[in-house]
């Protein structure tokens, strides 16, 4: 019953079947959509991402070698036919020539200003409770000190692997963890840069393995021993307390069948860290811990524990030209996501030199603030039916539910009635977060309106989104 997390309480004036339902968690919402999610049969994995669930926020941030050109992460090399294959490769040079080009990135790669205890102090600010660091994209280089390559940022060709701070991934997850977040690794399956994942015999064709591995199996065992020693190093307590790990492009083939053990990988990360997390996405499986939804946010609730992962800008790494998501559109973001049962990863893209923009500090402390006022009804609250009406979402938390108003975008102000469907308040209790105004409210044909007095208007506790908070 962890997982079951959305559930409906109608009507809400049974206060103490809203108690009940809120303490077990266990019926179902009827409006939820179900999702292919097999939930993990070890206890301290199911109490983990009990946990993580009330955690709502995050940060996840790509970096890599690839910063230097402001290209789309390491997709420039995949050799598919789309725009990402051409988008930062100089006119006229071959595939090949590139690739080279791109590969020696690493010897160029000198972010001296590099401060992850910036980076978790404005995370901090901002009400984030965990990290999802890129420790390996899809190229292969490793941003941190792994033994098995030398395609890394601490090896003597790349210009930073003499800095202090050269094992990056140790260096931002002991920052962050020192701010009190939790800690979560990114890291690719697909390993572009390795021999046993696009085999040098072979041209690559696209992201995925270049070879078939009923005629080379040695080549895919090989593969498989250096991904699971990999995630050994990780997880072996030289880089601390790792709670979870994001495993991506985790389908390494479409035309050949390939039975990834999983099973082992998960065995070699929860040995080192007992408990851990694993989010082998789209695999369906035991070891799909939570699932992902990149780009978008579902309409519905999900039946099962969910993260919602978005770039500040439009892309997730750094770009030169960057369109920032306004602190007004991220906050909508937020409230729709924990409305809906799932977390909000944010990400954002250091540049070369290991700098976050102004307007990421700038969108950081615009939520911080805002959640210093309204994170009562964010942290550890589960979904409630109706889930919301037009622009007004609903969380809830022990015996109140908490109705979030969103403002237009480019609107900062507040109706003078909120229309708050079926929720019917108990007795007079209604207010509005970082305020003690008892609100007036009033049932109609079409369900309850709580009425926003003129004083409460003209100076609001808070930008863009107001959580009117209801016992019921």
């Amino acid at each position: 019953h962890l997982f079951l997390l959305n559930w409906t309480t109608k009507p809400f004036r049974m206060r103490k079947f809203l108690h009940i339902a809120l303490l077990l968690s266990i019926a179902l919402s009827a409006h939820g959509q179900k999702r292919p999610y097999v939930a993990p049969a070890e206890e301290d994995v199911r109490a983990n991402i009990a946990q993580w669930q009330d955690l709502k926020f995050g940060m996840f941030i790509h970096w890599g070698t690839y910063s230097q050109l402001g290209v789309i992460e390491s997709w420039t090399i995949c050799p598919e036919l789309t725009e990402w294959e051409y988008k930062g490769r100089p006119e006229g040079m071959t595939y090949m020539e590139y690739l080279r080009f791109y590969e020696h990135l690493k010897d160029t790669f000198n972010p001296i200003h590099f401060d992850p205890d910036k980076w978790a102090e404005a995370a901090e600010y901002a009400g984030m409770k965990y990290v999802v660091f890129t420790t390996k994209h899809h190229d292969g280089f490793n941003m941190f000190d792994t033994n098995l390559t030398d395609y890394k940022v601490t090896d003597e060709g790349c210009p930073f692997h003499s800095n202090p701070r050269s094992n990056i991934a140790k260096e931002v997850f002991n920052s962050f963890r020192a701010k009190g977040l939790k800690a979560g690794a990114y890291f690719s399956i697909a390993d572009w840069h390795n021999n046993d994942y696009w085999w040098k015999f072979f041209s690559p064709k696209d992201r995925y393995i270049n070879y078939d591995p009923a005629r080379w199996p040695e080549k895919m065992t090989s593969f498989e021993d250096y991904v699971e020693s990999q995630v050994r190093e990780l997880t072996n307590g030289d880089y601390g307390k790792i709670d979870l790990m994001w495993l991506d492009l985790c389908e390494i083939s479409e035309t050949y069948e390939i039975h990834f053990p999983w099973g082992r990988i998960a065995a070699a990360a929860r040995e080192g860290q007992p408990g851990m997390i694993t989010v082998a996405r789209g695999t369906h499986s035991a070891y799909e811990n939570y699932l992902t939804s990149e780009l978008k946010i579902p309409t519905e609730v999900w039946n099962c524990p969910w993260e919602a992962c978005m770039p500040m800008t439009q892309s997730w790494s750094y770009n030169r030209q960057p369109k920032y998501k306004s602190t007004q559109t991220l906050l909508n973001m937020l409230v729709q996501v924990v409305s809906r049962g799932g977390n909000f990863l944010l990400n954002v893209g250091p540049d070369p030199l290991g700098i976050l923009d102004d307007e990421v500090y700038a969108r950081l402390r615009g939520i911080g603030d805002w959640m210093k006022v309204n994170s009562e009804g964010i942290y550890g609250t589960k979904p409630v039916a109706p889930h919301h009406v037009g622009n007004v979402y609903f969380t809830a938390k022990d015996e109140y539910v908490y109705a979030f108003y969103a403002a237009d975008d480019g609107d900062n102000n507040i109706p003078d009635k909120i229309f708050i469907g079926d929720v019917v308040p108990q007795g007079s209790y209604v207010t509005m977060l970082g305020s003690n105004v008892r609100l007036k409210w009033k049932k109609g044909s079409d369900g309850v309106y709580v009425n926003i007095p003129e004083s409460l208007r003209k100076i609001a506790p808070c930008d863009y989104v107001f959580c009117l908070k209801i016992k019921v």
